[in-house]
């Protein structure tokens, strides 16, 4: 028994819908993985579609939706900070019956995108806030900036990100000394 079938033998909810979902997707000739704790399915070693669920639907989510063409307006940006990745919401298996020929359209669609070597354009550090705490620190703390300029873009980003969406100055603060051993350490906040 594969991950995927041990993840589908184990799914209280969504069981009927992540089957229709696999077998969608695997007639689209992509190849089946597990990652992130979910069926995932990829084109040449590149991620295509994950199939996941949450408490009031389940979803196919494609990590670069953002260029697919949404002819029929079902991609959803789950939440404003997403940059690539769209996904096509169900609440029920009738849904997705009905819905399986356009599924397999954005999936190959999601394919071609792969096939041509497109890349979403993501924000540059340099457009994220930077938290006056976290700047501050930067300022009186050398051997911290020195270390925070030295991580990759996306561990920046990710960084700044989390410092900035602190409504009060003193929890953006507090976050700020939480990390600082860590952002020395060179390491990112899921590292």
């Amino acid at each position: 028994m594969n991950k995927v079938d041990a993840f589908l033998i184990k799914a209280k909810k969504w069981r009927e819908e992540f089957e229709a979902l696999r077998a969608i997707v695997l007639d689209c000739d992509l190849t089946e993985d597990f990652k992130w704790m979910h069926p995932c399915y990829t084109y040449q070693g590149a991620n295509i579609v994950v199939i996941h669920g949450f408490k009031e639907y389940c979803a196919l989510l494609f990590f670069k939706g953002a260029l697919l063409e949404d002819t029929h307006n079902l991609l959803i940006q789950q939440t404003e900070n997403v940059q690539s990745a769209r996904q096509i919401r169900f609440s029920g298996l009738e849904q997705i019956k009905q819905l399986a020929p356009t599924l397999q359209m954005y999936i190959y669609q999601a394919i071609e995108v792969e096939k041509a070597g497109l890349k979403v354009a993501f924000k540059k550090t340099t457009e994220y806030q930077m938290p006056e705490e976290f700047q501050q620190k930067l300022e009186a703390m050398p051997a911290l900036k020195d270390a925070f300029d030295a991580l990759t873009p996306g561990r920046q980003r990710g960084y700044l990100y989390y410092f900035s969406q602190a409504k009060q100055s003193k929890t953006r603060a507090a976050r700020v000394e939480k990390w600082i051993p860590q952002i020395l350490a060179g390491k990112g906040l899921e590292d």
